[in-house]
């Protein structure tokens, strides 16, 4: 007995050190990376899993200037979504919005444009003037809509971030990180049709027109790095130069940021080096599509019996290149009590990704339409079909 006990404690013992040993090297491996030297702070996160792969000084509270349009971009996106706001909505400049400087479009106050012509002068050109236009159309006022991005900040647990304008010129109080960003930018990719926006590299506002405007995106790399489609360079004399940038290769997707480079060409290298260690060293694993139908919820008091249940954003495991992915599988878990009527996108289960006993994530189940309660009629008419087969 005493022999087994002895052999049971060097296995665990061995077990635990091989363990503590692999958990070291990787932490080892990434103090040793320096892919961003000369930034004051950086990140690399993979999209769909928010793993983090690299990061510098990624928690350290800097201003972001123009890379605050994320915020800004993922309100309005919401906005689409939900129905609130169209691409092809006219929309009346304000003499508040025509008024701000730095990157602008040059709006005049009286102009019309579209939501569509304006979120492209947020996405490629980085305008102010467009972004207090949108706020104004969305919330009433520019402070109206802060509120929004500092209630958006709040609802994604994030600790380090404050905004108090949507343009991201210098303010008092007006702060964020690389972690922060990176996060912001992954909810705002949920929206798979930003990168439509953010990775035009030219284009034209006002065409044909006497006062037609050449847009040029700010983020060079969506024309020099194969596979940026996005999303937010910014750039203050405080803040330096920072980039939020995200790229695509196969089915893996990774958002790197930069904050405080000395200068865009340094910004851009260090990205780059970021993007290509990303795509070299990792792999995921596609599971599932945003939208993508997972099951079905059958609800007897429901105006439809079968509900489609659909995953809010795509769903992949990461992995090193080379690494066994084999024992992943999925786990659905359908809230305890789901009260009618239920909106469309609201969530009523949980998807769970595993490693074997380890969770790796949880991915929201939402519906994908509105499910109102049943009419008296439509219940009794059940009831009678329901009695017809027996």
């Amino acid at each position: 007995m005493k022999r087994f006990l002895l052999a049971l404690c060097i296995s665990m013992s061995f077990m635990l050190f091989t363990a503590a040993a692999a958990v070291a090297e990787e932490a080892d491996e990434k103090q040793s990376l320096n892919l961003a030297p000369n930034a004051k702070s950086a990140i690399l996160m993979e999209r769909d899993t928010g793993t983090i792969i690299y990061d510098k000084n990624a928690h350290e509270i800097l201003p972001p200037a123009s890379m605050t349009k994320l915020m800004t971009m993922l309100i309005i996106m919401e906005e689409m979504e939900k129905g609130n706001l169209k691409k092809d909505e006219i929309i009346r400049v304000s003499e508040n919005a025509a008024s701000m400087g730095g990157s602008q479009i040059f709006l005049e106050a009286g102009e019309e444009m579209t939501v569509e012509e304006l979120l492209k002068g947020v996405a490629i050109a980085s305008a102010n003037d467009a972004s207090v236009a949108l706020a104004e159309r969305i919330s009433g006022s520019e402070e109206a809509f802060v509120a929004e991005m500092n209630k958006k900040v709040k609802e994604l647990g994030l600790k380090n971030t404050k905004f108090q304008n949507t343009s991201g010129l210098p303010a008092k109080d007006h702060y964020s990180t690389a972690y922060d960003m990176a996060i912001i930018a992954k909810e705002l990719l949920k929206y798979e049709t930003i990168t439509e926006y953010t990775s035009i590299y030219e284009d034209y506002l006002r065409k044909g027109k006497e006062n037609e405007f050449w847009l040029v995106n700010t983020n060079k790399l969506v024309r020099f790095y194969p596979g940026v489609d996005g999303l937010k360079t910014g750039y203050t004399q405080e803040a330096k130069y920072c980039l939020t940038a995200t790229a695509k290769k196969d089915d893996m997707r990774v958002i790197a940021v930069v904050m405080g480079a000395d200068t865009s060409k340094e910004r851009n290298a260090m990205i780059s080096s970021m993007l290509d260690y990303a795509f070299q060293q990792y792999e995921t694993n596609k599971l599932y599509d945003k939208g993508e139908v997972i099951t079905e919820l059958n609800l007897l008091k429901a105006d439809k019996r079968n509900v489609p249940i659909v995953l809010s954003e795509s769903v992949s495991t990461l992995h090193k290149k080379g690494e066994n992915k084999d024992n992943i599988r999925t786990e659905i878990q359908f809230n305890e009590e789901i009260k009618l009527p239920i909106e469309k996108g609201a969530q009523v289960g949980t998807l769970l990704v595993k490693d074997g006993k380890e969770t790796l994530m949880d991915v929201p189940l939402t519906v994908d339409q509105a499910v109102k309660e049943a009419s008296y009629y439509k219940l009794l008419q059940r009831t009678i079909a329901e009695i017809a087969k027996h």
